[in-house]
């Protein structure tokens, strides 16, 4: 039997299976067991976050040979259709490629028919906003007043672009990205399950890539299988997602708030050695700055003394915030830069020239001298004694 990707092999057959979106199972369940069902549902929500997923556990659960239900027995003739994607009575149409009118014509044509041998014909309509604007006029009436056997899925990523006549004739369910440590805990599952021993360090930082997308993690778990030999170790992931060192983005912030320039360049040009990411360094700083924030604001008590602790004593508050706002000004300028590391570079530059003690030294400097590169409010730190944050 030829290989399944992870993101097929443990697609959801059942509602218990989905990760995360309980607001939206609670609700489907509910219609369900009690038979209140709506005639046109739309699933919205960033990629990968179970759209279509949950509308074909929705309409097994309307087609399931036992009666409309919650729990699908999956082992009906039915069931198995829908799970192998071949009933007949559910027809999945991609929008994106299906965006004329007369495309949408000839579906409904078809609706007028019954269904041949489901409960129900269900429309699961992927990617709905890229219908034409004609397309979407046409499908207004049916959409509205269906035939009693008709249910339709609408799923996008996009929901702003579809009509307000569409939305307003839909159930809508907004799907959430997934948080970090859900879709650590399921690739963890998944991994026990297909005995591939992994660093649960590793699973975290690709969770942390995935941005929400249960879809993504499995494909980049796919990736870091075949990189690895099958032993998903952090250093393989690290050097496939082009990962940095976890003090790199602290010893950056530490040297910028001294005014260590030298060390500061010294950093990016042991982070460019390894092929990083540049807009992905500026949201580590930027992490980091967030991290200092917090810990000023809520004093913890610890006996631990990080190097993200340290830096949160040392620098002051509005220093923080001027920090952050500059890289994530510093962000958005990325793309214009010639060089997306010059870009970098010139965002610590421009914390060095413009931070608001310098300045206030510069002014009390001769003309024409430039600014000092002193440390301002630092006593002496080794982080590498310091155990990272």
């Amino acid at each position: 039997m030829s290989y399944q990707v992870l993101a097929r092999k443990w697609r959801p057959q059942r509602f218990s299976e989905v990760v995360g979106q309980q607001h939206v199972l609670s609700a489907l369940e509910n219609s369900l067991r009690e038979d209140r069902l709506h005639h046109a549902y739309l699933f919205s929500g960033t990629r990968g976050v179970g759209k279509t997923s949950i509308a074909r556990l929705f309409a097994k659960g309307l087609n399931c040979v036992n009666g409309i239900t919650a729990e699908p027995c999956g082992e009906c003739a039915n069931c198995k259709a829908i799970e192998e994607g071949h009933f007949i009575d559910l027809i999945e149409i991609d929008a994106a490629s299906r965006t004329k009118v007369e495309d949408t014509r000839e579906l409904l044509d078809n609706v007028q028919y019954k269904p041949t041998v489901g409960r129900f014909k269900v429309y699961l309509i992927d990617e709905v906003h890229m219908l034409s604007r004609h397309s979407f006029n046409a499908l207004l009436k049916t959409l509205e007043e269906p035939p009693e056997y008709v249910k339709f899925l609408l799923a996008t990523t996009d929901p702003q672009k579809l009509p307000i006549t569409i939305l307003s004739r839909c159930m809508q369910f907004h799907l959430r990205a997934l948080e970090q440590s859900q879709i650590a805990r399921h690739l963890e599952f998944i991994l026990n399950a297909e005995n591939i021993p992994f660093e649960p360090l590793a699973l975290e930082k690709l969770a942390k890539a995935a941005q929400g997308s249960i879809r993504d993690s499995l494909s980049l778990t796919d990736q870091a299988i075949a990189m690895s030999n099958a032993n998903i170790t952090l250093a393989i992931v690290s050097q496939m997602l082009g990962l940095i060192d976890d003090n790199q983005p602290l010893e950056l912030v530490q040297a910028t708030a001294q005014a260590d320039g030298e060390k500061a360049m010294a950093i990016i040009e042991q982070i460019a050695a390894k092929g990083v990411d540049w807009q992905q360094l500026l949201s580590d700083v930027a992490e980091v700055l967030h991290k200092i924030a917090m810990l000023q604001l809520v004093k913890t008590p610890t006996t631990e003394e990080t190097l993200v602790h340290f830096l949160a004593k040392q620098i002051p508050p509005e220093d923080v915030q001027f920090f952050y706002q500059l890289i994530l000004n510093s962000k958005k300028e990325l793309p214009f830069a010639p060089e997306q590391r010059a870009g970098v570079e010139m965002a610590i530059l421009r914390a060095l020239a413009f931070h608001p003690k310098q300045a206030e030294k510069n002014s009390n400097s001769c003309s024409g001298k430039g600014y000092t590169t002193k440390p301002f409010g630092f006593s002496g730190y080794d982080s590498k004694t310091t155990k990272s944050n």
